[in-house]
């Protein structure tokens, strides 16, 4: 026997049908034929709204910022807690990606976004050290309020464990317990840190640049609540895909211990929008926040297949937010400088 024929005996050819998003027994290098198309679509949809911090100009930021007259202490604050959040929340997504999820993962279109989604959340990190730098802060006090500040500090100690589960390097699906806690981090980190967790500080500077306040520090903002608006989405249709390959983990149980963790997230988002804005200030307050996190966890909830957790709250007391989200705007919302991310193809989002 030749050895082409040898090969060819002992080789078998992947089919699209025998992948899964998990516990897959076919090859994670084979990127195709592809099953998951709507996972390549979305990587590909990611590389074409790419952004760079650099191309911001900071320089009406760092005036405003150093004029004793520039910004109230309130707005002071506001700037000052987001970035405490955000420097250490994506450096914890990029750490959950990469030690943990991409590992269990064996669907090679969901690896692949997710090797695009790390890198993103590394320009996300980038992009609030770039704000503080430029800015001129005090570096200790924003890259330690994980550790200093109580209302970061517990949204942080809430995610920690999920993440520890993943990246334990003995962590392996393959089993009805070890599979829902895939699946649980999964969507504590899709829908309630990426989909919940954000909007406060997403809501809070893009308010500031509507009233052309610290617009540079917005427009990065705005970027990178585009990018975590596609991350999320990605989660869900990977949670749902991985429900529809493995419906036994879908219990009433597990769906009871979801719920319980979807409250919680709001709780702590909400005492964090207390912490931050103490008092009314940019036309918003506290109050705005319940309803608006009440709105936005029954749009999390609805989408993974769970009840809303508040049938009351239909009114969204942001509706320009989805403005911000509008990747078909050729004009940065701020006016500061034409942008045009579609390289080598054109976005279609209808």
């Amino acid at each position: 026997m030749s050895l082409d024929s040898m090969i060819a005996k002992n080789t078998k050819r992947i089919n699209a049908v025998d992948k899964r998003i998990i516990n897959g027994q076919t090859d994670v290098n084979q990127l195709v034929p592809f099953k998951y198309k709507w996972a390549w679509e979305k990587y590909l949809a990611t590389c074409a709204n790419h952004w760079m911090l650099q191309e911001v100009n900071m320089q009406r930021d760092i005036e405003l910022w150093k004029s004793p007259n520039g910004l109230t202490e309130d707005e002071r604050l506001i700037v000052t807690r987001n970035l405490g959040f955000f420097t250490t929340a994506d450096s914890l997504a990029a750490n959950n990606i990469v030690l943990g999820t991409y590992r269990q993962i064996t669907a090679p279109e969901c690896r692949q976004f997710l090797l695009r989604q790390a890198f993103e959340e590394a320009i996300h990190t980038h992009s609030y050290q770039y704000i503080v730098e430029s800015l001129g802060m005090d570096e200790g006090e924003v890259f330690n309020a994980y550790h200093e500040i109580p209302s970061i500090k517990a949204k942080d100690e809430f995610l920690i464990p999920f993440i520890d589960t993943l990246t334990n390097p003995m962590f392996r699906t393959g089993t009805l317990e070890t599979d829902q806690q895939l699946l649980r981090s999964l969507i504590v980190f899709a829908c309630i840190m990426e989909g919940i967790f954000f909007y406060v500080g997403f809501v809070q500077i893009l308010a500031l640049g509507r009233q052309n306040k610290m617009t540079g520090a917005a427009e990065q903002y705005q970027y990178i609540l585009r990018d975590e608006s596609m991350h999320c989405n990605f989660g869900i249709d990977l949670i749902n895909t991985i429900k529809l390959e493995n419906p036994e983990l879908w219990t009433e149980e597990f769906k009871a211990e979801l719920i319980e963790l979807f409250h919680k997230g709001v709780e702590l988002e909400y005492a964090y929008a207390e912490d931050t804005m103490p008092r009314g200030v940019l036309g918003l307050n506290a109050s705005m926040f319940k309803e608006y996190l009440r709105f936005i966890c029954n749009r999390r909830t609805t989408q993974i297949g769970l009840p809303e957790l508040f049938p009351n709250q239909t009114n969204n007391p942001f509706p320009w937010m989805s403005e911000m989200i509008d990747l078909k705007k050729e004009k940065n919302f701020f006016e500061t400088r034409v942008t045009e991310y579609q390289s080598g193809g054109a976005l279609d989002w209808d």
